[in-house]
């Protein structure tokens, strides 16, 4: 359990990363601090000497304890990126961590890393960290870019302090960032596309909505059916969340599976190739075969599009290469050579096993 006064200290120093506590502003007194925590005044006083001694504070005789200006840290920092990811271990993120390092290995920087589960909280915890070592640059993974930030106060912190920063995936629609991104709508538009050159009419399509990725995507899976005149199924568009992506588009597949023949989709656009893989279980359970009863298409070109018997027809990522690249925006960002605003990669499709003419369904009697 941590110590009364860490707890103090920590709550402090939030308040001065996320401005809440502008610099040369100065605290309440011991004994309001005290009142509020509901702590002894000594634990309070050593919470305040802690944070005196690193630097955050500072107390004037006679008039009170103050917040000092940004402490730029020891020289050991002034190379150092920090990087905060969704995830760190798993799908396409460790090939884009590791494209950001080498890059940035080659100019002397290393890299603080960090990631947040997509946790808002949890980005809040890596931002702080983030600020309280100073790094000389960042680069983030917005966590849930699809709704508003609850730590822009942060950002807007950063961007006081002067850190250069660029955002890659996506970014919150709230702030004018640099952004470093794939072309997910027209990712989400050419996935879908190709089901509808190959005759497929009934389209479904899975897409992860807290996140811009997903929000774009579906906005490509409807602009595909609008621009070939295909009415759109509301009952074939299916949206989850993080909190649910391991159930809801699960259960929303066995559905879909379960309904008559006539009312089934021949043809799905899933929001990554990892969701792909995850509803592949449903259609195994059903009995159904890909591609010749249904057509499937990821996104992503992850190592799971060709680690199962059915190798998935997917949207391109560079990952390495965009890892590359956002370090070297970075670095053109350090070095002042010039402004960056937003950079997007265009996605290509691959086509493998998992697509098809929807002919033996066309061929069948109805139900």
């Amino acid at each position: 359990m941590t110590a009364k006064y860490r707890q103090v200290r920590d709550e402090i120093l939030s308040w001065i990363h996320s401005s809440r506590l502008q610099p040369g502003s100065r605290l309440p007194s011991e004994h309001e601090i005290a009142e509020q925590f509901e702590v002894s005044r000594q634990t309070v006083r050593q919470a305040l000497g802690e944070l005196m001694r690193d630097g955050w504070l500072n107390r004037i005789q006679g008039k009170g304890t103050f917040v000092t200006e940004p402490v730029v840290r020891t020289t050991s920092h002034d190379k150092t990126v920090g990087v905060i990811t969704t995830y760190i271990s798993d799908y396409i993120f460790p090939q884009i961590v590791q494209g950001i390092e080498a890059r940035l290995r080659e100019e002397g920087y290393r890299l603080l890393l960090a990631s947040t589960d997509n946790d808002p909280d949890k980005e809040r915890e890596c931002l702080e960290m983030m600020l309280s070592q100073s790094p000389a640059a960042l680069i983030v993974e917005p966590t849930r870019s699809g709704e508003r930030s609850r730590n822009l106060n942060y950002f807007l912190t950063i961007e006081n302090r002067q850190i250069p920063y660029l955002m890659i995936n996506a970014s919150y629609e709230e702030m004018d960032s640099p952004c470093l991104r794939m072309d997910d709508e027209r990712g989400g538009f050419l996935a879908t596309e190709h089901l509808i050159e190959l005759g497929h009419r009934r389209i479904a399509g899975f897409f992860k909505t807290d996140d811009m990725q997903g929000v774009r995507r579906m906005r490509g899976f409807v602009a595909a059916h609008r621009k070939h005149h295909i009415p759109l199924q509301p009952s074939l568009i299916f949206t989850y969340t993080t909190e649910d992506k391991h159930s809801a588009p699960l259960e929303q597949a066995r559905r879909l599976i379960a309904a008559a023949r006539s009312e089934r989709a021949t043809g799905w656009v899933l929001y990554n190739d990892e969701l792909a893989v995850t509803l592949l279980q449903a259609v195994r359970e059903a009995g159904l075969r890909v591609p010749e009863e249904l057509s499937m298409v990821g996104f992503d070109d992850s190592f799971l599009a060709t680690a199962t018997e059915v190798k998935l027809t997917t949207m391109s990522h560079p990952k390495h290469a965009l890892g590359t690249a956002a370090a070297e925006l970075i670095l053109q960002m350090l070095e002042g050579r010039g402004h960056v605003d937003e950079k997007i990669h265009a996605p290509e499709l691959i086509c493998r096993e998992s697509t098809a003419p929807p002919l033996l369904l066309r061929n069948e009697p109805q139900e």
